[in-house]
């Protein structure tokens, strides 16, 4: 108890068993999602070496999410996150292995590259809300925000390990090895998951279609009417579309402004994960919901000037130290949105506002994506990617006088 205690929220969080056992399976399948994006992201260059189809394949990856998230949050609200979360790894290994298997044989180009990538973010979209919402599930109330930042740590971690896994494996075979070894994590994760159980699933069966499409409309209404709520949501839209769309233009970035092949890219991949992870533990130590919501309008200028100023120096080493700065950022202000919403929502309708949380802070990253890759082409990855960021500091100006009276609604207020 006193080693618990020394650790503080991380190591309360640790010692629920049901919760260790889920960080564990979820860490490696996050592992084998970043292997996966590496390899897909350096297989589209080399195809076609191509900004516009950088941004093209990270659409392709994320859209699912803006499309299918919100419908997967209320499936998994009433028919149970533990089913949902298995289908959605069972299908993410078989895809994987088709994938990998379609690259060694020769049998890939742009095209299908686009439509697997598609495939793989539907089954990915499915799961998510249901990941989220497990979190929630499986530890006490006073250590939501511990866990939720060691899940990220867990993210981050990957975020590091699993580009370098790839990297490695790229130089040594081809990205059809690399995303047909994803397969393995994804079923690792889902054998964890056969040993837990989060409840029974709701009436699920007894409801049509229309009934579904009326849960997704209270779910949005009750989102969007809470004031905090908004609030976060809005300030996660303008990270998602201003600030993520670099970490899916890194493969050209790597090789066009620093001509660092792919070892580059798994070192600016691995760059903002360790600012990430750093951050992840500093919160899982700090294990507070206080104060969350000063460091999450804090976050949004801080993501803003390191984005700008990595941009502005071409050797990969300076770039690379402002993005450790960003990644911790980017990473504290989405724990600190995440476990805030968490704090807040009802738990009748948590499935269906995580789902909502993922398009703002996932989605959106694909629109971005597909702008700044089509603007990258034109102006630059510099300019266009340090223009976006320069702009987060008007939604600091905005969000920076709401903090305070924000901040007592969000963070005073527990969940059912």
């Amino acid at each position: 108890m006193a080693g618990t205690e020394f650790f503080g929220g991380a190591g309360r969080a640790l010692a629920t068993p049901s919760f260790r056992l889920y960080f564990i399976g979820h860490t490696l399948a996050t592992v084998g999602r970043w292997m996966k994006r590496t390899a897909v992201g350096w297989l589209a260059w080399q195809l076609t070496e191509s900004p516009a189809w950088l941004g093209i394949i990270a659409f392709a990856d994320l859209l699912p999410t803006v499309v299918l998230a919100i419908v997967a949050g209320a499936i998994s609200d009433r028919f149970g996150i533990m089913r949902i979360m298995r289908l959605s790894q069972v299908l993410a290994a078989m895809l994987s292995l088709l994938f990998g298997a379609l690259i060694m044989i020769g049998w890939i180009d742009i095209y299908m590259t686009v439509v697997l990538t598609l495939l793989f973010g539907a089954f990915e979209s499915m799961g998510q809300p249901a990941r989220m919402s497990a979190v929630h599930a499986v530890v006490p109330q006073r250590d939501l925000s511990s866990a939720i930042a060691l899940t990220s740590a867990s993210f981050n971690a990957a975020r590091i390990v699993g580009p370098g896994i790839a990297g490695a494996l790229i130089l040594w075979s081809n990205a059809g090895v690399v995303i047909a070894l994803c397969a393995a994590t994804f079923l690792a994760f889902y054998l964890v998951l056969l040993k837990l159980d989060f409840g029974t699933p709701r009436d699920g069966g007894t409801k049509s279609p229309k009934a579904l499409l009326e849960d997704i409309r209270f779910g949005i209404a009750y989102a969007f009417a809470h004031p905090g709520l908004r609030f976060v949501f809005i300030l996660l839209a303008a990270t998602s579309f201003l600030i993520r769309p670099v970490i899916e233009l890194l493969p050209g970035i790597s090789d066009r402004v620093f001509n660092a092949g792919p070892a580059g890219l798994s070192f600016l991949l691995a760059a903002i994960g360790v600012g990430a992870m750093t951050a992840s533990l500093w919160l899982a130590q700090r294990g507070d919901t206080k104060g969350l919501t000063r460091l999450l309008v804090s976050s949004t200028s801080v993501t803003g000037i390191a984005l700008m100023l990595a941009m502005a120096f071409p050797r990969i080493w300076v770039a690379a130290t402002f993005l450790v700065i960003m990644g911790a950022a980017m990473l504290v202000g989405n724990v600190a949105a995440q476990t805030l919403v968490q704090n807040t929502v009802d738990s009748s309708f948590r499935s269906r506002v995580m789902s909502l949380f993922i398009v703002f802070a996932y989605g959106l990253p694909a629109v971005g994506a597909v702008i700044m890759g089509w603007v990258s082409s034109y102006a630059g990855f510099p300019a266009a990617i340090g223009g976006g960021a320069l702009f987060m500091l008007v939604f600091w100006a905005w969000a920076r006088p709401q903090q305070a009276a924000t901040g007592a609604l969000l963070e005073t207020h527990k969940a059912d």
